[in-house]
């Protein structure tokens, strides 16, 4: 099968505008990231098309649509508590107004969602995915729903309390408090793979979002505006601008992007096919 057209248009925009991004002195990043990026996942989702016969774009244009607009404010609300934990700040944020930075970060924030899901399903297209596919079985019995809901919740208690000590639950405990509200409304849910064994959704996004990572560090490390990190205890290794063990924050994040978006996706009732998502 050839490269769908789509393909083409994201390697085109993913070279242009890298290059600009990192040839271009000055203010160049609020208007490049988002074609860069909208590049690499059209060129990821033409990729999966390939080796898979269909992909996120491809089976259904309005909810891929809609995935653009679901991440925006899914990643502000790591922004909110990073208001807390000052984790990372962004260079150059003085030359915009409010509003600007409003908008210009919102259209770069709506790359999040489709880059990891378009990204975990490639992975999960390699052979060696399939091999955690018979794994533990972790049912959503009541008690342990109820135990993560509490514990997401004392972690974010913590984190937003004394985040000097506890911002790591940055990474953990939105995803254990979402995910059982899923499994309470009866959205989808990664309960629903673990209960089978089948371990291959989580490791594919763990990985997709890893690779995300790499890609958004190294972007951003020639970049400007820039983001920048200010994390205690662990700042020191770094790859690009972000400390070594920071990547680790990725592989988690992954999980909460995906309870995020099907108790979005739950509660607005979308109409969205359940298995929009696939691994």
């Amino acid at each position: 099968m050839r490269l769908p057209f789509h393909g083409w248009l994201g390697i085109a925009l993913a070279v242009i505008f890298w290059s600009l991004n990192w040839s271009l002195s000055g203010l160049r990043t609020q208007w490049g990231f988002f074609p860069m990026w909208l590049g690499y996942c059209l060129t990821v989702d033409a990729i999966v098309c390939i080796r898979k016969g269909s992909s996120l774009l491809t089976r259904n244009p309005v909810a891929y649509v809609c995935l653009f607009i679901i991440s925006i404010p899914s990643w502000w609300l790591f922004e909110f508590i990073n208001g807390y934990t000052q984790n990372w700040h962004y260079e150059g944020r003085q030359s915009f107004t409010d509003l600007q930075y409003f908008l210009l970060s919102s259209l770069s924030f709506s790359t999040v969602m489709p880059a990891v899901f378009g990204t975990s399903e490639l992975i999960s297209t390699l052979k060696w995915v399939n091999t955690v596919k018979s794994g533990p079985k972790i049912k959503p019995r009541p008690v342990l729903i109820l135990t993560i809901f509490v514990a997401g919740l004392l972690m974010f208690y913590l984190l937003l309390s004394w985040p000097l000590y506890f911002f790591p639950f940055v990474w953990v405990s939105v995803f254990f408090i979402l995910e059982p509200l899923n499994v309470w409304l009866k959205n989808r849910s990664l309960f629903q793979y673990t209960a089978e064994g089948n371990w291959q959704p989580i490791i594919s996004l763990c990985t997709g979002c890893l690779i995300c990572g790499f890609f958004w560090e190294m972007w951003n490390f020639y970049s400007y505006p820039k983001w920048m990190y200010r994390v205690p205890f662990v700042d020191f290794l770094h790859i690009f601008e972000m400390p070594i063990l920071g990547y680790g924050g990725y592989l988690p994040f992954s999980l909460e992007l995906f309870a995020l978006y099907h108790l979005i996706t739950g509660l607005l009732k979308t109409g969205t096919p359940r298995d929009f998502i696939r691994f």
